[in-house]
């Protein structure tokens, strides 16, 4: 098993729950292909393409050219109206899988923020905690110098003390 630290996609890991939604359509060809289709809509690639082919269309025929779809365009504005009658539910199916994919998105985002902020209050906790610990650890330690020190002046009045008994001088 890898280790979660170095594992390169662990930032995932509060949006693996939601993974089924990620291929809006599905994750056979035919889903593949109508969600590729679906957004291709929207394109300029497709914008442009579309209004080059109309106005070839409309040339042609108005020229006499081609006379497969005189004015008023009957056959242009049937396409148009297939065209519709399949991109409108592809584009609306895209947009509902869309939201859903966002929303779970931003459940994921909140997990992840929930989260961190359990983490941030836990090292707020252990560093009071550490915090009070090294304030008691400072009153020892002030303790322990204060009875050092009158230990040393107990001691320095116990030296005098001896040297005056043995020498008879005070130092």
């Amino acid at each position: 098993m890898p280790n979660a630290s170095n594992d390169p996609n662990r930032h995932f890991r509060f949006h693996m729950p939601f993974s089924h939604l990620f291929s809006v359509f599905g994750d056979d060809w035919f889903s593949l292909k109508a969600e590729a289709f679906a957004r291709f809509f929207g394109t300029p690639l497709f914008l442009i393409s579309q209004t080059v082919v109309v106005a070839a269309w409309i040339t042609l025929n108005v020229m006499g050219v081609a006379k497969f779809d005189l004015y008023p365009f009957i056959l242009l504005n049937l396409a148009f109206s297939l065209q519709a009658a399949y991109a409108a539910p592809l584009i609306l199916l895209a947009q509902t899988r869309q939201a859903d994919r966002d929303k779970a998105h931003a459940e994921a985002d909140a997990l992840h923020r929930e989260a961190l902020a359990s983490a941030s209050e836990q090292r707020a906790s252990i560093a009071s905690e550490q915090t009070a610990q090294l304030l008691e650890l400072m009153e020892q330690n002030t303790r322990l110098t204060e009875v050092t020190k009158t230990l040393s002046e107990r001691i320095e009045v116990l030296t005098e003390e001896i040297h005056r008994k043995f020498v008879g001088t005070p130092r």
